[in-house]
Order: C-alpha cells, then sequence, then structure tokens
C-alpha cells in the first residue's frame, strides 16, 4: 500500500504541480471573457430559475426540474470537500488556500456554465427521464467516441469508486470520533444503505438529494454565520490573513505560497467540481426550454458550495484553537466546532457529514453509471460496476486518510483534463446557446431552443428544429 500511494503521490505532485492548475485557470479565463463574465452579471437569472416550473412531456410524466437536478449537482458538490477537504488544505497550505479555493470558484462558474450547457444540448432520451454529459457531446459533436470511452474510464475510477473511498472515510472517521463505533461496521452499513438507493433510478436519487442536502447544508450555513456574527471582531484579521498567506507575505500553519495554491486549487476543485465533467451529467437530467437554463442553475451551485459552504467551514477553523494544533481533515472540523459550540457540535458535525458525504456518494455512483454504456451496455457489466462502486464504499471506511484522497486527487486530474480538453474546443457553442437565451430573455419571453438555432449542431437528439407556426410563451413575471 505504501508503494501505491509513493507512486500516486508523485503522479499527482506533476499533474498538479506543472499541467492542471495551468490549464484550469487558463480556460476558466477563457470561458468568463467568451461569455462575457456569465457567472457574475446573470446570478440574478440564475436564482430566478430556481423556481422554474417542472416540465411535463407530452405523454404527461413529469421529468426532473432545474431545481432537482441542481440537487443532485449539489449533492455530490457538499461533502467531504467541504468539511474534511478545506481543513485538509488548511492545514497543509495554510489559510491562503482559502483565496485560491474562491478564484477557482469565481472562475469555475464560467466553466461549469460552459459544461452543463453543452450537456444539455448533446442530451439524449432515457428510459425514465434524459441522460447526458461529456461522454455525449465528445461522441455527439466531436465525433471522439474513443475519448468518450477514456472519459467513461476516469469518471467511473474517480466518481464511481475512489471519490466514493473518500465520502466513506470521512463519515467513518467522524461515527469513530464522536460515538466510537468500528469503521468497518459503518463501511457495512454504508454499503447496504447505497444499495437500496442505486437500485432504484435516478428518480430516487434525485428525491433524496433534493429532500436531504437544503435541510443540512441551511443548517450548517447558519452555525457559520453565528460564529462569524459571535467573532465578528475577529474577522477583518482572518480575511487579511487569507490575502496575506495567499501571495506568501504572510506564513502561519501550513506551507509557502506554492502550498497555498495547489492545495486551495485541489482542494476547490474536488469540492466544486466546475470543469471536471461530474456536475453536466445532472444537468442532462433536467426538462428545461433552454440549455443555458440548466448552464445558469450548475454555475450557481459552484457557487453555493465554495463561497458559501467552504467558506463556512474555513471561518470556523481560522476562528478556533483547534488550528495549528496538528489535526488536520473531518478531526480538525469537528474540533472546530466543538470549541465553538461545545461538545454537541462535534456529533452534530458527525450527522452533518453523513448526510452530505452520503448524497454524495449517491449521486457520484450515478454519474458513474450514466457514462458505463460508452465501455459496457450488457446488465452484467452494471451489476458488476454496482458491486465494485459498494466494495470501494467499505474499502474507504477502512483505509488510511493519505492513500484514498491521493488516488482521489490522481482520478480527478485525469478525469479533468480530459473533459476540459473537449469544452475548451466546444465552448463556443455555449456562448452562443447564452446569446440565444439572452436575445429572447430581452424580448420577454420564456426562452426556447431549438436544434437549429446555432448552426452547424451535430447529432442533437432532444431539441426540435425550429417551426415558423409555433407560438412563443411569454414570460409569466
Amino acid at each position: 500500500m505504501d508503494i501505491l500511494n509513493n507512486l500516486v503521490t508523485e503522479a499527482n505532485s506533476i499533474l498538479w504541480g506543472y499541467i492542471l492548475i495551468g490549464v484550469l485557470l487558463i480556460l476558466g479565463l477563457y470561458f468568463t471573457i467568451g461569455s462575457k463574465f456569465v457567472q457574475i452579471r446573470h446570478i440574478g437569472e440564475m436564482l430566478r430559475l430556481l423556481g422554474d416550473k417542472d416540465v411535463v412531456e407530452a405523454e404527461g410524466e413529469k421529468q426532473i426540474s432545474s431545481l432537482q437536478a441542481f440537487f443532485i449537482g449539489a449533492g455530490t458538490r457538499i461533502g467531504t470537500g467541504n468539511l474534511a477537504g478545506v481543513a485538509i488544505a488548511l492545514a497543509i497550505g495554510g489559510p491562503g488556500a482559502v483565496f485560491w479555493m474562491w478564484l477557482v470558484a469565481i472562475l469555475g462558474g464560467a466553466s461549469a456554465f460552459v459544461e452543463s450547457t453543452l450537456a444539455q444540448i448533446y442530451k439524449e432520451k432515457d428510459k425514465v427521464g434524459f441522460k447526458g454529459g461529456p461522454g455525449y457531446y465528445m461522441k455527439k459533436q466531436l465525433g471522439k467516441p474513443w475519448m468518450s470511452s477514456i472519459f467513461a474510464v476516469t469518471i467511473i475510477l474517480s466518481f464511481g469508486t475512489t471519490f466514493n473511498a473518500v465520502q466513506s472515510n470521512t463519515i467513518a472517521t467522524a461515527f469513530s470520533n464522536s460515538f466510537g463505533i468500528n469503521t468497518f461496521v459503518i463501511g457495512i452499513v454504508l454499503a447496504g444503505l447505497t444499495a437500496l438507493i442505486i437500485f432504484g433510478g435516478v428518480k430516487r436519487i434525485a428525491n433524496f438529494s433534493s429532500f436531504i442536502v437544503p435541510i443540512m447544508a441551511g443548517f450548517y450555513i447558519v452555525l457559520a454565520l453565528f460564529v462569524v456574527i459571535t467573532n465578528i471582531t475577529e474577522m477583518p484579521g482572518v480575511i487579511a490573513m487569507i490575502f496575506k498567506s495567499a501571495f506568501g507575505f504572510e506564513q502561519v500553519v501550513g506551507g509557502g505560497i506554492g502550498a497555498a495554491i495547489m492545495n486551495g486549487v485541489k482542494r476547490g476543485l474536488f469540492s466544486n467540481e466546475a470543469g471536471m465533467g461530474s456536475a453536466p451529467n445532472a444537468a442532462a437530467t433536467a426538462s428545461v426550454s433552454h440549455p443555458v437554463k440548466q448552464g445558469f442553475i450548475q454555475a450557481l451551485g459552484v457557487f453555493f458550495d465554495t463561497i458559501l459552504v467552504c467558506s463556512a467551514t474555513a471561518f470556523i477553523i481560522l476562528t478556533s484553537d483547534a488550528y495549528g494544533s496538528g489535526l488536520t481533515g473531518i478531526e480538525l472540523s469537528q474540533a472546530a466546532m466543538s470549541e465553538h459550540f461545545n461538545s454537541w457540535a462535534g456529533i452534530f458535525l458527525a450527522i452533518a457529514i453523513f448526510t452530505f458525504a452520503f448524497s454524495s456518494i449517491i449521486g457520484s455512483y450515478y454519474y458513474g453509471e450514466a457514462n458505463l454504456p460508452f465501455i459496457n451496455k450488457s446488465k452484467t457489466g452494471l451489476m458488476i460496476y454496482r458491486f465494485i462502486a459498494l466494495g470501494m464504499v467499505i474499502f474507504g471506511s477502512v483505509a488510511s486518510l493519505d492513500i484514498v484522497w491521493s488516488l482521489a486527487d490522481f482520478s480527478m486530474a485525469l478525469m479533468a483534463l480530459t473533459n476540459l480538453a473537449a469544452i475548451g474546443v466546444l465552448a463556443p457553442i455555449a456562448f452562443k446557446a447564452l446569446d440565444n437565451y439572452m436575445t429572447q430573455r430581452r424580448q420577454g419571453l420564456d426562452p426556447v431552443f431549438y436544434a437549429d438555432d446555432i448552426p452547424g449542431l451535430k447529432n442533437v437528439e432532444c431539441w426540435p428544429k425550429r417551426q415558423s407556426d409555433m407560438p412563443k410563451k411569454a414570460v409569466n413575471e
């Protein structure tokens, strides 16, 4: 196991130190400029769309709404990255890592918009709704099925297996610390609960995520706001420390500027998934009148995840004496919470991390299943994948923290590079879709998309071609 950990760590130092960070930042800038700062200019429209009504298909069956797709995406975004991941970034990279998380989120909002809009354009009809994601736009528009297969392998290795090991590892550690429960027992229970949901399909996933995520995330943010308010005199110093540490002007607990950048970007990407190619799988399941609606929704999800939830964790830790104690991961977050709210807070965080991480396990599993057909379409292949995914949940509960996070970083880098290569080429399509959407909004319409609104689209299956006699729907103000 030590040999594997050393090999993966060395590979990560190359991928993250020399390749992925630069690609993420350069493409994030390109998407931001090309979309005219979509992630900032249209926040009001993003919030409005959360209330978009469900779309009912001709057969009368209600499909997954924008809000439900948002919560499927949020279910995988809000997890160990927000609680354990932020703590690891602070312990290794210092407070400056928080600044780089924020930067990744701001640029990542544009990346999320591009990939999720593309996922909607190239989605396909499924037995119970829609399916889609990077594999679909790679195959349909780029004409590279081999690239779809590579992406499918990387998303299964990351979300379907190693990411779920990270989630179960954090749950097991948190419950072991708070309740003294054996980690293997926790792994078995998690695997059993996961099996109950993954055999129920995407709608059960949507229902579970849309119920549990907002409740726990909302309560966690309320606690964080309480910490900020009760420590308001310390907050200017905390903010100053974050910015000074980000650029190496102040060295405190954690590494120098290089460690701050690397850990901030890594943990930020792990948490908000912008540009990785995971959230588009959730975006494609929504039934909407225009692809840009899901682009907006998923861009908002990045801000919700990092600017709100990750920042909440950072402020809780940095205003506590637990920071600098030598603790890391979920143990550091639990110690900080207990300091602010007494011992019950550590127990609450164990329960919160269970709901966050368990919803992430469910959503991550679905991402792998949605891409499995690019490798194997048989029922046998699906069953094998399901049992491997359940096995990784058990493995993660008993494995060391170092190896599961190293494997997650490695698989995440491969997956992100594959998707970024595709959306870097296809981004102009998303920009044109945005122009089409905003033109209709300025005309007072609820935007509707047609396959021939953007010249050059290939293999678009779920969007009709424009019909001049089709009436346009007015916006209900």
